[in-house]
């Protein structure tokens, strides 16, 4: 196989492989970098996945990246240590047993990104190592990006974690997820939005005044995020769809960077009937996917489904670029995409608060399926596209993003009792808190910077 090539939505930087598109992150002219071209997998490969477990289904799939970068028996060892935890897919007997629940909360800290975040940290702790260098990952989180990563990459020789949340919309859980580590990990509250803190990330990596610290991003706007995420949608498809069988996805989205996993899984050749991509109350994307005319909304909305409170997603670059626009990290659009394609491909709603404790409310009298905000938007979502197309009864699988009991005051109003703490989570009342405090201030963020790495 060829190694794959990276280019940089921009269109202004250079080519990269993938280990220096890891290890950048962000490409240097602020674009996002995206495979100049997407491997394929055969009709043959995609049937095999059925008998496979899901560590050998990763190596599958990202080996048609890493020619020229890793070898493969070491590839494969990496998957194996990554992905040691299940990953169920529940049935829900509405819908004739085609409809299913794909629960991502099962790693280490509870949530989806575990699964992008434990195969990233792998693979840049080893590009570190073979080149004899340090690295700081600098990442924004908006809920549990921060704390997958912060596991993910604890005490990994050569690198150093700082992580960047709003202090007033992450829950206590998941901001103790990040502030108990030590070691290489340390975190800042920063007072204001996720948007905020992804610009402070996005503007220090394009300042030429911090080159001498070595920089890169564990952010989905790090193409090493989005790559092992796409694995999970050909592991859903094999088990839960016939050979060849177009399939649904419902994947709630924030920063769009999950649902760029699965339009890159698209890509490589897996047949998806349509993704539904719902939103909370930011409802930037169905606007734009309605009428084509996108903005930002500054700033963003403060919803119950924290991790999503995007006002302007980084992906929607590669999203646009994918359908061969041009967008750069403003969100001005220098050459639109091709609506058309992009409407017969996604379906999108938003879906407020209220709607969310509904859905929470009547998902667990109707089903016995337990929700929590996010993965309630995902669901909701599902419901609002079989209401527009009800004739449609494709396999479908609805992404659940966290685990309930990261929200137990929510749960415990709405439905009356308390999730199950899984063992990831039980220990965390007991820790001590560490971490800084930072005002919205780029000239202050830059001098934390440059005085502490």
């Amino acid at each position: 196989m060829k190694p794959v090539v990276f280019y940089s939505t921009n269109g202004h930087a250079p080519e990269v492989d993938l280990r220096a598109a890891l290890l950048q992150g962000q490409a240097p002219d602020r674009g996002l970098y995206l495979p100049c071209s997407f491997p394929q997998l055969d009709a043959p490969t995609l049937g095999s996945f059925a008998r496979r477990p899901y560590a050998e289904i990763a190596f599958e799939v990202l080996r048609r990246f890493t020619p020229g970068t890793i070898d493969e028996p070491s590839l494969r060892a990496l998957c194996d240590d990554a992905y040691g935890f299940d990953v169920p897919l529940e049935p829900v007997a509405r819908f004739g047993g085609r409809a299913h629940v794909m629960r991502l909360d099962r790693g280490p800290t509870a949530s989806f990104k575990d699964f992008a975040a434990r195969m990233m940290a792998r693979l840049i702790g080893r590009f570190v190592r073979e080149a004899g260098q340090t690295l700081t990952i600098l990442t924004a989180t908006s809920g549990d990006t921060g704390s997958a990563v912060a596991n993910a990459f604890h005490r990994i020789d050569g690198i150093r974690v700082l992580v960047l949340f709003p202090i007033a919309e992450v829950s206590a859980r998941q901001r103790k997820q990040m502030t108990t580590l030590r070691d290489n990990i340390r975190t800042i509250a920063i007072d204001g939005k996720f948007d905020d803190c992804q610009a402070l990330v996005k503007r220090a990596f394009a300042d030429p005044e911090l080159s001498q610290i070595p920089l890169s991003s564990a952010n989905s706007i790090n193409i090493g995020r989005l790559l092992p995420q796409s694995v999970y949608y050909f592991y859903a498809a094999a088990r839960v769809a016939r050979p060849g069988e177009p399939i649904l996805f419902a994947v709630p989205s924030g920063n769009f960077g999950n649902m760029m996993g699965a339009m890159i899984a698209g890509r490589m050749g897996l047949p998806i009937r349509r993704l539904i991509v719902p939103v909370n109350g930011n409802n930037e994307f169905p606007l734009f996917l309605g009428s084509g005319d996108y903005r930002r909304i500054e700033p963003s909305l403060n919803c119950l489904s924290n991790a999503m409170n995007v006002g302007h997603p980084s992906n929607l670059a590669r999203l646009v670029a994918v359908y061969g626009g041009e967008m750069d990290e403003t969100g001005a659009i220098h050459r639109p995409p091709d609506m058309s394609s992009m409407r017969r491909d996604l379906f999108s709603t938003s879906v407020s608060d209220d709607a969310t404790r509904a859905t929470i409310r009547s998902a667990w009298e109707e089903h016995r399926l337990l929700l929590e905000p996010h993965g309630a938007v995902g669901w909701r979502g599902f419901l609002d596209f079989r209401g527009a197309e009800s004739t449609d009864d494709s396999p479908a699988v609805v992404l659940e993003t966290a685990h309930p009991a990261k929200f137990p005051d929510e749960i415990e109003a709405l439905l009356g009792f308390s999730p199950e703490m899984p063992a990831s989570l039980s220990a965390l009342d007991t820790l001590a808190e560490d971490y800084d405090r930072l005002a919205v201030e780029y000239e202050q963020f830059k001098r934390y910077l440059i005085t502490h790495y």
